[in-house]
């Protein structure tokens, strides 16, 4: 399924370590084929923010961290917690986006037309 750019913003909040709430290695599996066909299809999210468990995508060995760092090449910020990555001694394993404070991450929800938590 293709669509055409977007038509709204929309921002993605990554707030679990994968999607969904499951098995550990199934939220990993359907993160990594959720943005492999977010990359195929032509819409773009505005922005995506993480926190919570969702800062770990974006850190050393994540299973997503090659289709994010091609969104962000693409155009796509990604904003990972400062607060978050901190609590989870990450701040030196990040390899994709920017760390950002709680209020970076407001600032591109209010930016948006429309928010989607996975």
């Amino acid at each position: 399924m293709t669509g055409s750019p977007a038509s709204s913003s929309i921002t993605l909040l990554l707030t679990r370590n994968g999607l969904g709430h499951a098995d550990p290695a199934l939220q990993q599996q359907l993160a990594v084929s959720y943005f492999r066909l977010l990359l195929e299809d032509a819409r773009l999210p505005a922005a995506i923010c993480c926190y919570g468990e969702g800062v770990r995508l974006v850190c050393s060995g994540s299973p997503v961290l090659d289709a994010l760092a091609a969104l962000q090449a693409r155009g796509v910020p990604i904003i990972a917690c400062k607060t978050c990555l901190d609590f989870y001694g990450l701040a030196d394993a990040i390899e994709v986006g920017t760390i950002g404070s709680m209020g970076d991450i407001i600032e591109a929800q209010w930016r948006a037309d429309k928010v989607i938590t996975l």
